[in-house]
């Protein structure tokens, strides 16, 4: 199954094209210019695991209309997820380790920001109109997040 993008035309397909990388050490999705996705495998990474990354990602972003231009997945320290200004989004890998429905809840965080770059109000009542049940997401984390680091 290939993930869908915002800008995508249905009678244009959606290219992927896999890089095995023997030094990168995380799954990164980019999105180029010409609206193709390059996927880098690390070592010891499978092709159909990169396409699985793609498509949660993405499809989540799409669900709520947003567009992501990179999604990287890294061994971050103290942090669950990050987005950047230029609609970069890198996760840590240890949502793996939590229940789906606390990681849906990081992953819709995260997006919101591509819409609210801060934490004010306004982006608590978009993470909540997404995500209606992420107050008992951030009491689980408060609780056993940090026995995940």
């Amino acid at each position: 199954m290939q993930p869908g993008l915002p800008f995508e035309q249905p009678d244009e397909p959606l290219r992927i094209h896999f890089v095995r990388m023997r030094r990168a050490r995380r799954y990164v999705l980019r999105v180029r210019p010409d609206g193709d996705l390059r996927v880098t495998i690390p070592r010891g990474g499978s092709r159909s695991e990169a396409l699985r990354f793609a498509d949660q990602l993405l499809a989540l972003a799409q669900r709520h209309g947003l567009t992501v231009n990179g999604v990287s997945i890294r061994n971050q320290r103290s942090r669950w997820g990050s987005c950047s200004a230029r609609g970069h989004i890198a996760l840590n890998f240890r949502l793996l380790l939590m229940p789906a429905d606390v990681r849906e809840y990081i992953l819709v965080h995260e997006l919101m920001h591509l819409r609210q770059p801060n934490h004010s109000i306004r982006f608590w009542r978009l993470v909540e109109a997404a995500c209606p049940g992420f107050r008992a997401a951030e009491r689980w984390l408060k609780q056993h997040g940090a026995g995940l680091f």
